[in-house]
């Protein structure tokens, strides 16, 4: 090779390098930058998402409630929401047990414990229908609603179809133990005697105080869901939940 050559080859090769060598350091100079939301900024939500994760958080909301509740002891071992002896009845119960009928007092509540949880299993459907129609206005305002602001929502929806519902089922399971045919004529004497002496008459309708109570023991533990995914992150089981009640 003629040196002339050599030397353009050199020259070629060296200019190559440095602009190589150049550009590298101008990359390591340009900061590598992730876009980001600023700080404190929530991410936005639309209204879909909004409807989306609300009915999201509340269709787990009551399959838990309702699972738990109905399951065997689900009323009698839960002491939140256990139903005692009809509070109006204090007198009976404290009567019953002086002539040594313990065993008779604790069967009773135990039967009305098992009629709640047998009619709560009708609950599901209703509060199903009640959030497929959940609007967009109904959304936000049980976002920004607070604690049980959902569990409100679902009572002023349901409450009537609830009781409709649970009334015949806890009919039927305190026909089985024939509990109601002997609680009705027992108030009803209770009563009589209670016009004689001037005290305080109960209402005999046990059906009515086992359904109304069974109502509010589900709305209980629904509000106690709805309030764990409020408050607990871990609780947000899905990527819209954790966006959704992120947002608060």
């Amino acid at each position: 090779m003629k040196p002339t050559v050599a030397l353009i080859l050199l020259s070629l090769s060296f200019v190559q390098f440095s602009c190589g060598q150049n550009i590298k350091g101008l990359v390591k100079q340009i900061p590598t930058q992730i876009p980001t939301l600023p700080s404190g900024q929530k991410p936005s939500l639309t209204n879909d998402e909004v409807v989306a994760g609300l009915r999201e958080a509340l269709q787990v909301g009551i399959k838990n409630s309702v699972n738990q509740s109905s399951a065997l002891d689900g009323f009698l071992g839960n002491a939140q929401i256990r139903l005692p002896f009809p509070p109006d009845a204090l007198k009976v119960k404290e009567k019953a047990l002086q002539l040594g009928m313990s065993n008779q007092v604790e069967q009773f509540e135990t039967t009305l414990n098992r009629a709640a949880e047998e009619a709560v299993k009708e609950a599901l459907p209703i509060f199903t229908q009640a959030i497929l129609n959940m609007s967009v206005q109904d959304g936000f305002a049980i976002l920004k609603g607070g604690n049980g602001a959902a569990t409100n929502y679902l009572k002023n929806q349901t409450s009537q179809q609830l009781y409709n519902a649970f009334l015949p089922k806890v009919k039927e399971a305190t026909a089985k133990v024939s509990l109601t045919a002997k609680w009705t004529p027992l108030m009803t004497k209770y009563n009589q005697a209670m016009t004689l002496t001037g005290g305080e008459k109960i209402n005999p309708d046990l059906d009515a105080f086992v359904t109304q109570r069974a109502i509010e023991g589900l709305f209980t533990l629904v509000q106690q869901e709805e309030n764990k995914i409020r408050q607990n992150p871990a609780a947000r089981i899905s990527d819209l939940l954790i966006k959704v009640f992120g947002s608060l």
